[in-house]
């Protein structure tokens, strides 16, 4: 059953926002493999994880419960922007020609624009109960440091933001975001000031910077479990407002790729319905899910993290500079890494300028600018709607429009003037 009106916004109210996150560890295909401690190559306990992240995360990274209760002081403040919008994408399935049903979660209403905030709320409240005063982290394109900057300004704690310095020098204003929200930021790699940087460079330096200060707790915004964990008020919400939109449920869920959080935000609460495609894309020129290798490797460059098992190209793979910086990461998430590897989700990869130009249809049907990184998502939108087509087949395609591109704005100014490289 489908809805026959003209409906585009399916919205839940705030008392429907969820109140406890899914844990897709017990529902894996297969058990994740332990990390491994970088030393002596033993599975980590809680102990070895103590000195970067307070002890529910820890918690939460490891545990096999299937929900996990969100603190009444994280709800209070996702409901300033949450629950997010469902959208489906009318104009767009007009411009294609397709018999397809597109729908996208709408995470770029949250103050930092982007779905990281979902994370960055839960761990700076985590870390100001245990006694926290200071966060170290890193930023890629600059998504993740702003809401972790934010996050902190709700619970008055220091932010020191270490940010690729490709990034940093493509986007100043994410910069000045972060600033606004009381972070400090400094371009990674602080001892190299000709390396483009990674964020496995970044890590390396914001890991350090924890690792030597008592006051101070390390806060990743992607791969980890507990960030996936999160992130899956996104999917919860997103299978409510498809009811309410008349579907019974999606038939391929597509989200971009680089660490995992959005693409596990939006999947993994499908996870369990085998009926469901989920489909994984990334950037051609850092393909870790279509032409990495499967193996214990490091989060950073400079081996300083837990191994863990996971597609990688190597922690001292350098990425070009594209500009979906947040997609720059030599490794994926252990849940989506072996989703992948069991074969229950699918990963493709996409050349910089394809995704631009599905990011441009996007914005000249819809309305709405979408970060480079979700344009690695809609490209892959716009590819299952036109063999929906071809096919002469009605499919339900739900994705996450993970964040807005108001300040990415030189990437499409390359891109209109065709200055845009692949690589």
């Amino acid at each position: 059953m489908t809805t026959t009106d003209t409906t585009t916004r399916f919205q839940l109210a705030e008392k429907d926002l969820p109140t406890a996150w899914y844990n897709a560890l017990p529902d894996l295909p297969e058990p994740l493999q332990p990390p491994l401690h970088p030393g002596t190559r033993e599975p980590v306990g809680p102990a070895d994880l103590a000195p970067l992240f307070p002890m529910p995360l820890i918690e939460q990274e490891m545990t096999q419960a299937p929900w996990i209760d969100i603190p009444g002081p994280v709800l209070d403040i996702l409901r300033l922007w949450r629950p997010t919008p469902l959208v489906r994408a009318r104009r767009l399935e007009q411009a294609l020609g397709t018999p397809a049903r597109i729908y996208y979660k709408d995470e770029s209403v949250s103050p930092a624009g982007s779905h990281k905030p979902n994370t960055a709320v839960a761990q700076a409240y985590y870390n100001a109960q245990a006694g926290t005063k200071r966060l170290s982290t890193e930023t890629g394109a600059g998504q993740w440091g702003s809401a972790l900057a934010f996050a902190c300004a709700q619970f008055d704690l220091e932010c020191k933001v270490y940010m690729v310095r490709a990034s940093y020098e493509q986007k100043p204003y994410r910069r000045v975001l972060m600033e606004t929200w009381g972070a400090s930021v400094v371009a990674s790699p602080v001892d190299d000031p000709n390396h483009p940087g990674s964020l496995g460079t970044a890590i390396s330096d914001a890991v350090r910077d924890a690792a030597t200060r008592d006051d101070t707790h390390y806060s990743l915004g992607s791969v980890l479990n507990h960030v996936l964990l999160h992130q899956t008020v996104i999917g919860l919400e997103a299978k409510e407002q498809l009811a309410l939109a008349g579907e019974e449920r999606p038939d391929v869920v597509v989200g971009s790729c680089g660490g995992g959080s959005n693409l596990g935000g939006i999947a993994l609460p499908f996870m369990n319905d085998t009926r469901v495609r989920l489909v994984a894309f990334e950037p051609s020129s850092c393909p870790t899910l279509t032409s990495g290798k499967f193996e214990y490797d490091f989060g950073d460059t400079a081996g300083m993290t837990p191994l863990l098992p996971m597609y990688t190209l190597g922690h001292d793979f350098v990425p070009p500079s594209i500009h979906a910086g947040g997609l720059r990461y030599h490794g994926d998430s252990p849940i989506i890494s072996s989703l992948v590897k069991t074969r229950r989700m699918e990963a493709v990869a996409c050349p910089q300028s394809k995704t631009f130009e599905a990011a441009v249809q996007f914005a000249r049907t819809e309305g709405k600018i979408p970060a480079p990184e979700t344009g690695h998502a809609i490209r892959g939108v716009i590819d299952e709607a036109l063999a929906a087509k071809e096919a002469g087949e009605e499919r339900v395609i739900l994705f996450n429009y993970s964040g807005h591109g108001f300040l990415d704005l030189a990437a499409y100014d390359d891109y209109n003037h065709g200055r845009l490289a692949d690589e």
